[in-house]
C-alpha cells in the first residue's frame, strides 16, 4: 500500500505546470501562436485553453518577430546590381588633357619679347584684384563703412561679406562713367583694329589717370615726386603711375578717416552720457556699451543712417 502511494506521487509530481506555446492553423497568418495547456509526459496529451483576443468580434493572434535574413539577401542582390551596372561606366578611361611644352630655340628676338610679355602679363593678372581695388574708389568706402560698424558697437554686425559687398556695388556705380570712357576710347577701338595694343593701353590708363588726379591732394602727390628722384613734372601726364597711385591711395585714407571721426561723434555723445547716467546711479558693474547700444540704433535708425552715409560717400566723389 505504501509502495502504491510513493508512485502516485511520483507520476504527480513529473507532471508539467508550466504552459506551452504551438502554432494554431486556424489563425491566418503563418505565425499565430495560442497558449496549450499542462502537458502530462506519461500520456503526452495537452489540454488546451482558449486564450483568443477579441478585437471587433474576431481574435487577433500577437505580433511575431520576422526573421532578417530575407531583408539582408535583399540588400545584397540590390549592392550587386548596382555594382554590375557601374561597371561599364567604371571602365571607360577618363580623357586626358595633353600638355605641350617646347623649348626649341629661335632666331626671332620677337617671339622671346612676346614671350616674356605674356608671362609679365598673367604675373600681373594674379594682384589685378588688389590693384584695380586700389585705384577705384573701393579704399574710401570700405573704411568708412568698417568706422560706422565700429561707431555703432555692434561688433559683426553688418558682416564683413555685407559690408564688402556694398563697397563693391558702390564702387561699380561710382566707376561706371570711367569704364564707359575706357570702353569708349581704348576697348572699342582696339577690337576694330583702329588702334594698336600700346595705344590703346595709354587711352585707357588715361581715364582713371584723370579719376585719381580728382581725389589726390598735391601734398601727397609732391611727396611721391620728390621721394622718386625725378624731375619736376611740367603737366599730369608726365607724373608715372607708380608715383600717382600711392599719392592717391593715402589721399584716400585722410579722407576716410575725416569722415570716419564725423561718423563717431553722434554715438561718442551718446557714450558719455549713458556712462554719466550709470556713475550716477551708482552702477559701476552695468557696462555703458550694453545701455548704449539701443540708444545708437535708434538714433541711427531715426535719422536714416546707412542713406547719410551713403549719400556722403557718393558725393564725396
Amino acid at each position: 500500500m505504501m509502495a502504491r502511494d510513493l508512485a502516485t506521487v511520483g507520476r504527480r509530481r513529473r507532471q508539467v505546470q508550466m504552459p506551452a506555446y504551438r502554432s494554431r492553423p486556424d489563425w491566418p497568418g503563418a505565425g499565430g501562436f495560442h497558449r496549450a495547456g499542462p502537458v502530462e509526459q506519461g500520456t503526452g496529451f495537452a489540454l488546451e485553453e482558449a486564450t483568443a483576443v477579441e478585437s471587433n468580434g474576431r481574435g487577433t493572434p500577437p505580433a511575431v518577430r520576422q526573421p532578417l535574413w530575407p531583408l539582408v539577401l535583399g540588400g545584397a542582390a540590390l549592392l550587386a546590381g548596382l555594382v554590375l551596372g557601374l561597371r561599364p561606366a567604371l571602365a571607360q578611361p577618363v580623357p586626358v588633357p595633353q600638355v605641350n611644352l617646347n623649348l626649341a630655340q629661335t632666331t626671332d628676338p620677337r617671339q622671346v619679347v612676346d614671350t616674356v610679355r605674356l608671362l609679365i602679363l598673367l604675373t600681373v593678372l594674379a594682384l589685378a584684384p588688389a590693384l584695380v581695388l586700389l585705384m577705384t574708389s573701393f579704399t574710401r568706402i570700405i573704411v568708412v563703412l568698417s568706422f560706422v560698424r565700429s561707431a555703432l558697437a555692434t561688433q559683426q554686425t553688418p558682416p564683413n561679406q555685407i559690408l564688402i559687398g556694398l563697397a563693391l556695388f558702390l564702387t561699380f556705380f561710382i566707376m561706371a562713367p570711367v569704364y564707359n570712357q575706357v570702353k569708349t576710347q581704348a576697348i572699342d577701338p582696339y577690337l576694330a583694329g583702329r588702334i594698336t595694343q600700346e595705344q590703346a593701353l595709354a587711352a585707357g590708363a588715361r581715364p582713371v589717370r584723370e579719376f585719381m588726379y580728382r581725389q589726390t591732394r598735391e601734398k601727397d602727390l609732391a611727396l611721391f615726386v620728390h621721394m622718386s628722384g625725378m624731375a619736376q613734372p611740367r603737366t599730369r601726364d608726365d607724373v608715372p603711375l607708380h608715383v600717382l597711385i600711392p599719392a592717391f591711395i593715402i589721399s584716400e585714407l585722410k579722407t576716410a578717416f575725416q569722415m570716419g571721426f564725423l561718423i563717431y561723434i553722434p554715438f561718442l555723445i551718446i557714450d558719455l552720457v549713458i556712462a554719466s547716467t550709470l556713475m550716477a546711479m551708482g552702477m559701476f558693474m552695468v557696462p555703458p556699451v550694453m545701455i548704449s547700444l539701443p540708444f545708437k540704433l535708434m538714433l541711427f535708425v531715426l535719422v536714416d543712417g546707412w542713406y547719410l552715409v551713403v549719400k556722403s560717400l557718393l558725393e564725396s566723389f
